[in-house]
């Protein structure tokens, strides 16, 4: 967590209520969202994707499928995004690896459930629900599991601000920052990846729109499904510019015209892809709180091939999406700036006494209790 990040776990009603009325409001612009009708068939046997397969989705009034709700990826938290070796050639546990990951995946809620104060993990595990999953890895093309090779152009892209704050440096303006770190963006993928803390999202629809609204950092896409072209390639968002359409009981979303200012990783860290890049998502609901989340990416100026994660979604009962406040209280980059200013001139001193060494990092020793460093 960053220094002064913003939390998504206020209890303020009023601003839980405006955070809801804002979502909501972007959804009927057009027309009123109505509400959803749960199926009453009971769900299968806890992450075998056979017993759910004969599931069938209930429908919104107008006929597509309904996805709409408050979702989760805590479920896949303690799931690999590539796949371990100790995995090799399987895209599932076995019954004993299975047993063994439901074991730890009820430790974690019961530490959740339990913690108090700033603990590692936080209580936010408590909400990754009672199933557990049987992959190997989120990534599950290509088959063996592995994030494909990077090509030399963008070997050459890498820097030190792929990891922002997370990383060494230099600090020297806002740009050397994350979109993350800025408050701005996390980008589509990394809005959906695990991370300790907020990993929600509400997902809205109207006969010609999909909204879907983020926890952290609160981003929100409004996705047309009546067949609009794309916006011309001289417009370009952070987001992309997405389209949807339907395939049988999936929503098949495509976005394009993105920029080259996002990560792919988790909370937007990583190396930036390009321009290039098209995204490919499918939404499909599987049971009655389980949702399959599927994400291609096909950047050819970063990737050798196409790579696709495999997310499953639930809905626990209860669950919520709270506000995010992110730049309300976010020092990050103020304080860092400030920091690095101030070692500059360390460093300095330092020289002029014969003392040659290396520059802090601007979160040296954030993890490390207070007089033990």
């Amino acid at each position: 967590m960053l220094l002064g990040r913003g939390s998504s776990r206020l209890t303020n009603q009023e601003m839980h209520m405006s955070k809801r009325i804002l979502v909501v409001a972007l959804a009927v612009m057009v027309v009123p969202v109505l509400a959803r009708t749960l199926a009453a068939q009971a769900q299968g046997a806890k992450g075998s994707p056979a017993k759910t397969a004969t599931w069938t989705p209930p429908k919104t009034p107008w006929g597509h499928p309904d996805l709409q709700g408050s979702w989760t990826s805590d479920s896949a938290r303690g799931i690999p995004t590539q796949r371990p070796e100790q995995f090799a050639g399987r895209a599932e546990l076995t019954d004993q690896e299975f047993a063994e990951r439901t074991a730890r995946d009820e430790q974690t809620i019961k530490n959740a459930r339990a913690a108090s104060g700033v603990q590692t993990g936080g209580r936010d595990g408590a909400w990754r629900g009672s199933q557990s999953f049987r992959q190997t890895s989120l990534l599950v093309d290509p088959p063996d599991g592995r994030m494909p090779p990077i090509t030399p152009e963008a070997e050459k892209r890498r820097a030190t601000r792929d990891r922002g704050s997370f990383g060494d440096g230099p600090f020297n303006g806002p740009e050397d920052f994350t979109l993350y770190d800025r408050c701005i963006t996390r980008g589509i993928v990394g809005g959906v990846l695990p991370v300790p803390y907020g990993n929600g999202n509400v997902i809205l629809q109207t006969p010609d729109s999909f909204v879907i609204s983020y926890e952290m950092i609160h981003d929100t896409r409004v996705i047309p499904l009546n067949g609009r072209p794309h916006l011309g390639q001289n417009l370009r968002q952070y987001l992309g510019d997405s389209r949807g359409h339907w395939e049988g009981n999936s929503l098949v979303v495509e976005t394009t015209n993105f920029t080259d200012k996002t990560s792919l990783g988790a909370n937007g860290n990583g190396l930036r892809h390009t321009e290039a890049m098209r995204m490919i998502e499918r939404f499909t609901r599987t049971a009655p709180d389980v949702m399959r989340y599927e994400i291609t990416i096909n950047d050819p100026k970063t990737y050798t091939r196409p790579w696709t994660l495999s997310l499953p979604l639930i809905a626990p009962r209860g669950f919520e999406v709270l506000p995010y406040e992110c730049h309300e209280g976010n020092g990050a980059v103020k304080y860092i700036l400030s920091a690095e200013r101030t070692e500059d001139k360390a460093l300095a001193e330092d020289l002029k006494k014969g003392i040659v060494r290396a520059r802090k990092a601007p979160q040296n020793a954030i993890n490390v209790p207070p007089g033990t460093e």
